[in-house]
């Protein structure tokens, strides 16, 4: 352990202890500033891994982020949050952490050196070879993504690895290895720091722009967004107004008629069409708002 980037001591906090909390946190940001400099280095990297998701995508693959601790549940909560942001389902991002649902709220003994429950996880969600298996690990070399990522292998599904270190175990176990050494951590070891803000910034990419390629975003607008509340309703109601120029109580009104279906309310309008020719617009353009409504 002692080699890895993420483990060695930062000599820029040498005597973090004995800093002033204003010296802390002024170090502290410089020291952050390097993540998305370093996730700028793998945007190539990352193109290609986005640009294989929306395929799969569309020939029903599923994106599957697998997982321990920190990097287990910055998996969790990218694929929670798409449910609301882009109206998928519970099943088609999901997020695996060892250990289950308990292991999101408290550190569950041993349960990230399990080789075989890495794979043991992945057959409980019939894992296909339609799938992208994205392997999430600041050190590189947790053994229940090495698992995980092996048994992914193995049927030919999709194969991602994010890791913090350079020359990771888990990059030689996939077929787009995604390397963001981010240095080691203000506090030495500490992996919910600067790499997990890295994960994070990384997984925020292939989420949004796999969404995005798979028409659920018009514009910068998100228009498969999933009115579970007041709040999300209303911006709904907003987008309306703002793509089809219309007052307040004209969108609601619209997305009343179209049984609350932001994408159908928008072709309804710019297409002057009714409710049944905008969802069959959608249907044969692959729910892409900007191709529906030029066919």
């Amino acid at each position: 352990m002692e080699h890895l980037t993420t483990e060695s001591r930062n000599q820029h906090t040498m005597h973090l202890d004995e800093m002033s909390i204003a010296e802390a946190l002024n170090t502290m940001n410089q020291e952050d500033q390097q993540v998305a400099q370093a996730v700028a280095q793998i945007l190539p990297q990352l193109r290609d891994v986005i640009e294989q998701t929306i395929q799969r995508f569309r020939s029903h693959g599923r994106l599957i982020y697998i997982g321990a601790g920190t990097s287990g549940r910055l998996g969790v909560l990218d694929a929670a949050e798409c449910v609301p942001t882009f109206n998928t389902q519970p099943t088609e991002v999901v997020g695996i952490i060892a250990g289950g649902q308990q292991a999101m709220t408290e550190a569950i003994e041993g349960a990230e050196d399990n080789v075989e429950m890495g794979a043991h996880d992945l057959q409980d969600i019939h894992l296909t070879e339609k799938d992208i298996v994205i392997g999430i690990s600041a050190s590189g070399r947790t053994p229940y993504v090495k698992g995980a990522l092996e048994y992914a292998n193995s049927l030919n599904a999709m194969t991602v690895a994010l890791s913090c270190n350079t020359n990771s175990e888990i990059s030689k176990l996939a077929q787009f290895p995604l390397e963001v050494p981010v240095g080691p951590e203000v506090l030495a070891g500490s992996t919910r720091l600067k790499s997990g803000t890295a994960q994070k910034l990384v997984l925020n990419m292939i989420s949004t722009l796999t969404m995005i390629g798979i028409g659920k975003v018009y514009d910068n607008l998100m228009v498969d967004v999933k009115p579970t509340n007041y709040k999300l309703e209303q911006r709904s109601i907003h987008i309306i107004e703002d793509i089809c120029g219309l007052s307040y109580e004209e969108a609601l009104d619209l997305y009343e008629q179209s049984d609350s279906n932001l994408k159908v309310a928008i072709v309804m309008n710019l297409c002057d069409t009714t409710k049944e020719d905008a969802k069959l617009r959608l249907l044969n353009h692959n729910g892409v708002i900007k191709q529906a409504i030029k066919s």
